[in-house]
């Protein structure tokens, strides 16, 4: 696993974090543009989408955004933005939050529709999902995993929330369950409490913003979060980790277990919440960016 930190003057346990890497690494590269630069620049297509050439020996790959519970796929604007800025094609799919096989089984079928490599970049509980959707798919070269679960063969997503995570307490004050058409006996539609939002799953942004966030929010079904991970493609395709140094949602040493075990390549966000995608999309698409230039070089 190597690390990559965007403080390392931090103390405490990140430090403890940083002496668990095999090597520190810088990500190189041009820096992403600044949020707001406008449109200009921004590759022009008339095809519909599919990879950009890169040079005479490599295809830039399509970048893939699956988003989590509790959110859509308008909270990878940032990362977009920045990554057609870049020169790159990407996606930001809509995950249906209905369960976790159904959900892998649909960002699957999206993924071959695509021609050329792709990085298949997942947030929170779109981790578990692109563990699934990747498995034989070829195409998939590199996986990005953002404040995110990556569970083992058998695990389910709650199980990779960390022993400190909020998301142990109570469900009753946590969830507010709505039942949906059809539902299975005992499974129900999943919204976070507002509280539980504004002070967990997004303390380091505007609270305005919040509380926009908090009201447009999509559910999850009770089963995405209990059902087992029928595949772990991170065993067989790199990977990289953004983890929010706060996150408060999946714990940053949950996180860290799940990285290491993947060998990913970690980039540590001091004081990042579990909406890093939101609040640093800088430093996400960094790490995207350096996923993406690893197509190019091979790895």
């Amino acid at each position: 696993m190597k690390m990559v930190s965007i403080d390392s003057g931090r103390a405490g346990w990140l430090a403890a974090l940083t002496a668990v890497a095999i090597a520190v690494t810088g990500l190189g590269g041009a820096p992403a543009q600044a949020a707001g630069s406008g449109l200009r620049g921004w590759p022009s297509r008339s095809d519909g989408g599919g990879p950009i050439p890169a040079g005479a020996d490599c295809v830039k790959p399509t970048v893939v955004l699956v988003h989590g519970a509790f959110a859509d796929a308008s909270s990878w604007s940032g990362e977009v933005q920045r990554l057609q800025n870049a020169g790159y094609v990407a996606r930001a799919v809509a995950n249906p939050l209905r369960g976790l096989t159904g959900d892998a089984a649909s960002v699957a079928d999206f993924l071959k529709t695509l021609s050329g490599p792709i990085v298949l970049v997942g947030h929170s509980y779109g981790g578990s999902v692109i563990s699934n959707a990747a498995a034989g798919i070829d195409a998939v070269k590199q996986l990005v995993y953002v404040d995110a679960s990556a569970p083992a063969v058998g695990e389910t997503s709650a199980q990779t929330s960390g022993q400190t995570s909020v998301l142990n307490a109570d469900p009753d004050t946590l969830f507010e369950a709505v039942p949906y058409p059809n539902a299975p006996e005992g499974d129900a539609d999943l919204y976070l409490l507002e509280d539980v939002f504004v002070e967990s799953f997004a303390p380091d942004l505007p609270e305005q913003l919040v509380e926009v966030l908090w009201a447009s929010q999509r559910p999850a079904t009770k089963t995405a979060f209990s059902t087992p991970s029928a595949q772990a493609a991170w065993m067989t395709i790199p990977s990289w980790y953004v983890i929010g140094g706060d996150d408060k949602i999946i714990t940053p040493e949950s996180q860290m277990a799940m990285a290491k075990r993947a060998n990913s390549q970690v980039k540590v966000v001091p004081g990042g919440s579990h909406l890093t995608l939101i609040s640093h999309p800088d430093a996400v698409t960094e790490q995207i960016l350096a996923a993406a230039r690893a197509v190019c070089a091979g790895n």
